[in-house]
């Protein structure tokens, strides 16, 4: 992510639920049934995500009324039970109204508490390791998250029709969803608004047809995805559609009411697909089916590493188009953050660390500045300046998105490949995204990952650069 202002704060949503046991259904045995935790654990925000099941995946059928701004959807959500579940919670959040709610075709019981919690009830209890369907009817107009501190995210209407941003919490405010990074899933969307309006989404276009004045679209995203990484946009939008040199598949598509010029477009699109092919050179190859990006005008004022196909806002400057370097930032987390997420939002630099770092490959490879002057120039902060306050591995939720995770991240990597040498780093590069691609990984299992591909200990610098407080020195 790539945000202004970017020191954000996490926010916290509020949630109480009870964990009464409820009696196994007859002919269950001896089973025991319990309530699926109401939160994943995770300490900045201990209310997001569930625990007592694993989804597979969602499909996401979402129909936008420009006459209303509001949404007609049905969500299925195809899921495992990882214990003898007597409920479970999903995370929903804001006005939207519930119409149905079955679990395997049949109605079950659910309420909606605290600030995000819709807690279901089946007719009887799921056993462990038994898959389930949840399907969700529902209509309204989605909520907005707007935070002093956090920002601008969820769902987001823009002139001509409105843009889903979600990290970290915003998929709640659209879908029903269990809304942590650890629990990844593939998706499906199938998008309709009036003909005229553009329908995107992550994952690759599977068809679409024109009925009645209405346009519908399907994309499948088939690699699994965190939630706060799915991305829908609907708006005016010109496509272009091609493959990179070495032929991954590229989309992009800018917003009308940015007046971007057609050689400008071209030029966005031919440069996300020079950026994906020289990372896919350095990180090994592209985790995902396509690549891409979308410009859009919606006021948020950043720039999102949406799977597969990057949103980039740049605020109050029509015409404009992304920088190489916003490029590689946002393409730098397909590998760092998108395939392999971190395992809890304190892990964060992990992302933002690497996709800084993917900026200063690019300037080095495209503009001949070299990787060591970028660092020279932010490692010339002053010691007493805000940006040395503060522990990269554990910034505080206040902090997930500060200088604090990017350019100290990147610096710390930087002197991570001088303390291994160029060859291990290089190898480390493609090694790290390949060994755990699509799954999650802690600041933990990075060092000791680092530590069996060179053979060195890294203690001190992890110590100084990871675990510790001010100026490292060199």
């Amino acid at each position: 992510m790539s945000r202004t202002p970017r020191a954000l704060a996490a926010v916290s949503l509020g949630v109480a639920a009870s964990l009464a046991v409820t009696a196994a259904p007859a002919g269950a045995a001896t089973a025991r049934f319990t309530p699926g935790a109401p939160g994943a654990g995770d300490p900045y925000f201990p209310d997001m995500g569930n625990g007592g099941y694993d989804v597979a995946h969602y499909d996401i059928g979402l129909k936008y009324d420009p006459a209303t701004k509001g949404i007609e959807a049905v969500t299925k959500i195809k899921a495992k039970a990882t214990q003898n579940l007597s409920r479970f919670d999903l995370d929903f959040l804001g006005p939207l109204k519930i119409s149905s709610l079955t679990v395997d075709g049949h109605k079950a019981s659910f309420t909606r508490t605290g600030a995000q919690e819709l807690v279901i009830t089946p007719r009887k209890g799921l056993r462990k390791h038994r898959n389930f369907t949840v399907t969700v009817a529902y209509s309204g107009v989605p909520t907005t998250i707007n935070d002093a501190t956090l920002g601008t995210s969820g769902w987001i209407p823009t002139a001509d029709g409105a843009v889903m941003l979600n990290q970290p919490f915003g998929a709640a405010t659209v879908y029903p969803v269990n809304d942590h990074p650890t629990d990844k899933a593939t998706y499906t969307f199938t998008l309709s608004a009036p003909k005229g309006l553009t329908t995107l989404a992550n994952g690759d276009p599977r068809g679409s047809r024109t009925r009645h004045g209405w346009t519908t679209t399907r994309w499948d995203m088939r690699s699994p995805m965190a939630s706060e990484l799915a991305m829908l946009a609907i708006g005016r939008y010109d496509v272009l559609k091609g493959r990179t040199g070495a032929g991954i598949p590229n989309l992009t598509a800018t917003d009308h009411a940015m007046a971007i010029k057609p050689e400008d477009a071209k030029k966005f699109h031919d440069q996300t697909a020079a950026v994906t092919d020289f990372e896919a050179s350095v990180f090994g190859r592209y985790p995902f089916a396509s690549t891409g990006g979308i410009v859009v005008k919606a006021g948020v004022g950043y720039a999102l590493e949406t799977q597969g196909r990057p949103v980039y806002d740049l605020g109050r400057r029509p015409g404009s188009i992304p920088s190489g370097g916003l490029l590689a930032h946002e393409l730098g987390h397909q590998w760092f953050g998108d395939a392999v997420s971190p395992a809890k939002w304190a892990d964060i630099w992990l992302n933002e660390g690497f996709a800084t770092y993917s900026e200063w490959l690019w300037a080095e490879h495209a503009n001949g500045t070299p990787v060591q002057q970028s660092f020279d120039s932010v490692y010339a902060t002053p010691a007493s300046d805000g940006l040395w306050k503060g522990k990269v591995a554990d910034p505080g939720r206040d902090h997930i998105f500060d200088g604090l995770v990017y350019d100290r991240g990147a610096m710390a990597i930087h002197v991570l490949r001088k303390t291994i040498g160029d060859r291990d780093f290089y190898r480390l590069l493609e090694a790290w995204p390949a060994a755990h691609r699509y799954g999650n990984a802690s600041t933990a299992e990075f060092v000791r990952f680092a530590e069996r591909l060179s053979h060195k200990n890294l203690d001190a610098w992890a110590k100084a650069w990871l675990y510790s407080e001010g100026k490292p020195s060199l």
